[in-house]
């Protein structure tokens, strides 16, 4: 199934800000419990970043006869929502459940009711009775239509009224179970965003793994038993720039709703400091000169017992697409930020979008673990280029 990636404007919040956002976003929500109705107040405000700075997108349809959505692909979250921007249709097919579904996350959120639907995620991949929400309010959501959410089910749980502790079988969970699936897993393919603002790179396979998409064999490792990384598709690993460990093993996330490389504050300035780097006060990122770039050294990523190379090109933020997030052309910005908190505090790390553009993932919810292989991606060097 292929996907787009989107890359909006990012406003009067920049890029860095909102995956920050999103970060405190997910602990919070983590020490709720998973309630998504407990921690709206906390955890959002009508202020917050109104669109999403960089997402990838995936066409969905839902109702008989069908009306075609373009929604979030979220591994941090597990709600499958509509009505962002094209209004819900309800059809023969659609089943009012009387529930309220209400969900925030770091740069927006969603609130009004439940249906039951027919949703088509590919040719042969029609689910039955998937539960979606329709929101009546909602915010931060520029662009796309709502999320397909794909993370674990207990993301769901509390998320709804007045069944309360319901918790909600997510898309994946109902083509299991309907017998749509070979195996519970997720296999999903990026690479680098390109030379345009909107550009189909991508590709999610349900229930299963596409071969063509990776090089060499997949590896995994178990899902993280640490807290609150474990609510999510969380994992253990360790840091290195070059020889130099910045963050000793210890438990994150994989995540597509996050935009960068999310590090603990200790582990950030550590590399900031051995970069050279400074920060950027439009964009938020770092930025260095082209010479500091030229001696720009990878960042090694121990998961399990086995090291993926994010090489200095892949540390970059694609100069083509600058001016996209109120960045100057031709500057050299890096994708490695603070994740806002200090290490030790159970979700240390986030891996988003730009890391996961140059491996393969397969999230094994059947079997607890996530695997990564390289890709013809991995070594690229087109992020440098203008």
């Amino acid at each position: 199934m292929p996907f787009s990636t989107l890359t909006n404007q990012a406003g009067g919040t920049n890029l860095v800000q909102m995956d920050q956002a999103r970060a405190k976003a997910l602990r919070t929500r983590a020490q709720a419990g998973g309630n998504g109705l407990v921690q709206g107040g906390s955890m959002f405000s009508p202020q917050a970043s109104q669109s999403s700075g960089v997402s990838y997108v995936v066409p969905v349809l839902i109702g008989d006869p069908p009306t075609q959505y373009s929604l979030l692909i979220d591994t941090g979250s597990s709600n499958t929502w509509v009505g962002a921007g094209r209004n819900f249709t309800i059809t023969d097919t659609t089943v009012v459940t009387g529930e309220v579904v209400s969900v925030t996350y770091g740069s927006g959120y969603f609130s009004g009711f439940e249906v039951l639907d027919k949703l088509t995620l590919a040719s042969g991949l029609t689910i039955e009775n998937q539960s979606i929400g329709v929101a009546e309010m909602c915010s931060g959501f520029d662009g796309v239509d709502g999320i397909l959410g794909v993370g674990p089910q207990d993301l769901t749980c509390g998320t709804q009224l007045p069944n309360a502790t319901a918790c909600v079988p997510t898309v994946i969970d109902n083509a299991w179970a309907e017998g749509l699936l070979k195996s519970d897993e997720l296999g999903i393919a990026f690479s680098p965003a390109g030379r345009s603002a909107y550009s189909r790179n991508g590709e999610i396979t349900f229930g299963g793994i596409d071969s063509s998409k990776y090089t060499g064999s997949i590896d995994y490792t178990p899902l993280t038993n640490t807290t609150p990384a474990n609510m999510f598709v969380g994992i253990d690993q360790s840091v290195s720039y070059g020889n130099t460990k910045i963050l000793s093993t210890t438990a994150g996330i994989v995540d597509t709703g996050t935009t960068l490389l999310l590090l603990a504050t200790d582990a950030f300035n550590v590399y900031q400091n051995t970069t050279g780097a400074v920060l950027d006060e439009a964009t938020g990122l770092l930025t260095i000169t082209q010479e500091q770039y030229n001696k720009l050294e990878s960042l090694y990523f121990d998961i399990g017992n086995v090291t993926y190379e994010l090489v200095p090109d892949a540390q970059l933020w694609p100069r083509t697409l600058n001016e996209d997030i109120g960045g100057e052309k031709g500057a050299y910005y890096l994708i490695v930020s603070d994740s806002g908190t200090k290490s030790g505090s159970g979700l240390d790390f986030i891996n988003g979008m730009t890391w996961l553009e140059r491996f393969y993932a397969v999230y094994d919810a059947g079997n607890g673990r996530v695997g990564f292989a390289t890709t013809r991606h991995t070594r690229e060097q087109s992020n440098g280029l203008r």
